[in-house]
């Protein structure tokens, strides 16, 4: 796993900007993928990652959260919120892809494919240093922040 390396990509971003991964000037990058702007295990996400980024930006590490909605969506979403972190969308699954988050999933009885739940934790050049894949959402900002302090110390 930590030597794999992701490579660079560029989505749209909330505030009128494009994201780059090779751009990034923190030391660590977190990407989370989520299913959908404003649903209840997504908003909760989100919350616990707005809650921590100060803890997150002491440890020179930047958040991104990504789903396939709109940038009219994520705007909504992050302004709802008060979200310090830009989200992307990734309506043509560029990233998805990139990180093999898409899965069949069962919604009210019907198999649908879409973003499963994963957090990753990477340098700028892309060398991936931890993935987390279908995350349940209680506690896991928290994880994800002191898995970081490990890497720091």
């Amino acid at each position: 796993m930590h030597d794999e390396v992701i490579p660079d990509f560029e989505l749209a971003a909330t505030g009128d900007g494009i994201f780059r991964l090779s751009a990034v000037e923190s030391k660590y990058l977190v990407i989370f993928f989520y299913p959908k702007d404003d649903t209840p295990g997504c908003t909760n996400e989100s919350q616990q990652f707005r809650d921590f980024y100060p803890q997150f930006r002491q440890l020179e590490c930047e958040i991104v959260g990504v789903s396939r909605d709109s940038l009219k969506s994520h705007e909504k979403f992050r302004e709802k919120y008060s979200l310090p972190y830009h989200l992307l969308s990734d309506p043509d699954e560029t990233a998805c892809e990139l990180f093999g988050v898409m899965k069949m999933k069962n919604m009210y009885g019907k198999q649908v494919r879409g973003i499963e739940r994963s957090t990753f934790v990477l340098d700028p050049q892309g060398k991936l240093y931890k993935a987390w894949r279908g995350v349940k959402v209680p506690g896991h900002a928290e994880e994800v922040l002191a898995f970081i302090k490990d890497l720091t110390d």
